[in-house]
């Protein structure tokens, strides 16, 4: 023990991080993530038949990943062996497998933890293959990030993969109560501010122990409310990674909301990420994709709305252009749907590559020179304007194709009279022809 605390620069009468003395000491203390520790959950299953696979721990920082893989060694009878992909190189790897193949040789086993997982590079990360297949080593990663994103697919193959929860409220009031048990006494704060403490955590159980250590600290009589609270701890700024996963599934959220017209849902996804640092730009584009994608011509003013919150954001910039973002969502979550033009869109651009090079049909090409116009080009246009209703009804696909309806409106909104007015010109153009 004393070799560890003069690797981190300490001594042993250091003071041990609050978080670290309620490390659980079991399994089914872990908090949180029953659904899989549970006896008939997947990783409560191997510790009782103590089989251990390799595994990636996937979850949000302060969720138990390193405690977990610490005890499933303890529970299984593994060697456990830790390194960190911030810290380590080539040379700590093959420090690492070289112990646990001298482990194995005399028969012992090893829980190859490593942290941070997705920051080794591809070429490190084939490193582990054959370790794993031989079972030289047991390799348990954690990672905040997507697996599918960052680590390998053959690596992925050998591994099975476990999501973790935040914490939910419970699960922290669990941590608070444990707390609580250690210093003898209740945090000082009212039931409001209890709450607002668990809040501020944000589902990470290490960041509430270390609030809560501050609390612990004060010398008060009187317990704190949520405005004293809010005014000693800083609340952080929420986990928003605009180049990992978090920034795609936030702006997901966003237009499915839109989609699913509820302005209140869609509004709090902007909200998240404007707070979270999001680009004002970015979260424009998206908007501007979604009033063609989603309301189309049920409602012709959502894309110059969204196009005029764009113009905003560029004139004005934030933060007062978010309320123009602001106004596009609501402007897009209870206008009227219709994905006909996407539709449409998608079938044309199908049908154009399936039938290559077809030319227009002859009367409808320009004619510019005498050669041409003595090539029939142009020859029986109808123009539209002096037919019979304005409307001539004449062919406008390939000869050699076949006519082709792509577009067809919901006739939600102002898609009604849209139409109305093609099944018109549909009805026109059959007696015509």
């Amino acid at each position: 023990m004393s070799d560890l605390f003069q690797a981190a620069g300490l001594d042993q009468g250091a003071p041990t991080p609050l978080a670290e003395r309620l490390r659980p000491k079991k399994l089914d203390e872990v908090v949180g993530q029953d659904h899989l520790l549970k006896p008939e959950g997947p990783i409560g299953r191997m510790v009782a038949q103590k089989r251990l696979s390799s595994m990636v721990l996937w979850g949000p920082p302060g969720v138990g990943k390193t405690t977990i893989a610490r005890l499933l060694a303890e529970e299984t009878g593994h060697e456990f062996q830790q390194i960190s992909a911030v810290f380590s190189g080539v040379a700590d790897l093959k420090k690492a497998f070289e112990t646990a193949k001298g482990r194995r040789a005399s028969g012992k086993a090893t829980l190859l933890f490593v942290d941070e997982i997705h920051r080794f590079n591809r070429a490190q990360q084939d490193g582990f293959l054959p370790y794993v297949e031989q079972g030289i080593v047991t390799l348990v990663g954690a990672t905040t990030e997507n697996p599918s994103f960052e680590i390998n697919a053959a690596l992925l193959s050998r591994a099975q993969v476990f999501v973790l929860k935040r914490l939910d409220e419970g699960a922290l009031d669990q941590l608070l109560q444990r707390a609580e048990t250690l210093f003898g006494r209740k945090v000082p704060l009212t039931d409001d501010a209890r709450i607002a403490l668990t809040n501020l955590a944000d589902g990470d159980g290490r960041y509430l122990l270390t609030l809560s250590e501050e609390l612990f600290a004060l010398q008060t009589q009187t317990p704190l409310d949520a405005k004293a609270l809010g005014e000693l701890l800083q609340k952080r700024a929420p986990a928003y990674d605009k180049d990992r996963e978090e920034h795609y599934n936030l702006i997901s959220a966003l237009h499915k909301s839109i989609r699913g017209s509820d302005p209140d849902a869609a509004l709090y996804w902007l909200a998240r990420m404007v707070t979270g640092g999001e680009d004002l730009l970015f979260i424009a584009r998206r908007l501007v994709r979604a009033a063609a994608e989603d309301v189309g011509l049920a409602d012709p003013t959502a894309l110059l709305i969204c196009n005029a919150a764009k113009d905003a954001v560029d004139f004005i910039g934030p933060p007062e252009a978010e309320l123009h973002l602001a106004q596009a969502v609501i402007h897009l979550a209870t206008a009227p749907k219709s994905n006909a033009a996407y539709v449409a869109w998608k079938q044309a651009r199908s049908a154009a590559q399936e039938t290559g090079t077809l030319g227009p049909p002859m009367h409808i090409r320009n004619a510019p020179t005498k050669l041409m116009k003595d090539l029939g080009y142009g020859s029986g246009y109808a123009y539209d304007h002096d037919a019979e209703g304005g409307f001539s009804g004449q062919n406008y696909f390939p000869d050699e194709m076949p006519r082709r309806q792509f577009y067809q409106p919901e006739g939600r909104g102002r898609e009604g009279t849209i139409k109305e007015r093609l099944e018109h010109w549909a009805k026109l153009r059959a007696e015509r022809e």
